[in-house]
């Protein structure tokens, strides 16, 4: 793969108002540095010469630029304003991105993600052609349908479905979800759809075939103060 055509889509776009705290959850403390630093140096880790888009809400782009020109975070990147939903914040990182790329496109909140995971599937991709590859790990959990209906006291309650889940055809979703720049691009041309949970989907939908690898069970997205908690006890026990 030629020098210069790994780009990396940091999404970082949203308020993580479950994590129940006033600075963005992107922004927040993880080992002496902000969960978004760490997320990015693991793609600069791994592939040193990647260009980063980053994808961040309108009113702190001026907050990140003042961080990295404090913190002397040096590592250049294009700042995107987010959208009214995370596909509308893809997208417009999309127009950002030229032809002839490998994109990974990856959460900002999954600041676990190891650099022998990212340079792999940037591997895979140029070894096997995909057109996009997705880490998922299988399920260990017991998984059950419930149906929800109203109970007699006027509370919800949850009834047993007797629809059986195959536990072994189910997988958690990770990023980075990797593509051709031309086809997620042409992909994210399509109107939105509520069904679209991530970039993988909008591929789907577009006809583009997925491929998939072995995703890691430490790049987790921070979403609640436990997740934080967890991060930070494995930052603490593992220096990055």
């Amino acid at each position: 793969m030629a020098k210069g055509n790994k780009l990396l889509i940091a999404m970082a776009a949203g308020s993580g108002t479950r994590m129940g705290s006033v600075t963005p959850k992107q922004f927040l403390d993880l080992g002496g540095k902000p969960v978004l630093r760490r997320t990015i140096e693991a793609f600069v880790a791994a592939e040193p010469d990647i260009r980063v888009i980053t994808v961040l809400p309108k009113e702190h782009i001026s907050y990140w630029k003042e961080y990295c020109l404090v913190a002397d975070f040096s590592c250049p990147q294009l700042l995107v304003q987010g959208g009214f939903t995370r596909f509308h914040s893809v997208r417009n990182a999309l127009d950002k991105v030229p032809d002839g790329a490998i994109v990974a496109i990856h959460d900002g909140v999954r600041p676990l993600v190891s650099p022998g995971l990212i340079s792999g599937m940037f591997s895979m991709m140029a070894t096997r052609r995909c057109h996009a590859l997705i880490p998922v790990l299988p399920s260990t959990d017991t998984l059950r349908l419930l149906d929800k209906a109203e109970g007699v006291t006027g509370f919800e309650k949850l009834t047993a479905s007797t629809e059986v889940i195959d536990r072994s055809r189910v997988y958690r979703v990770q990023t980075p979800q990797m593509f051709k720049s031309e086809d997620i691009k042409e992909a994210y041309t399509q109107a939105f759809d509520t069904s679209f949970t991530d970039d993988a989907s909008v591929a789907y939908k577009k006809g583009i075939p997925l491929s998939f690898c072995e995703g890691e069970r430490y790049n987790f997205k921070l979403t609640s103060p436990e997740d934080l908690e967890m991060a930070r006890m494995i930052i603490s026990s593992s220096p990055r």
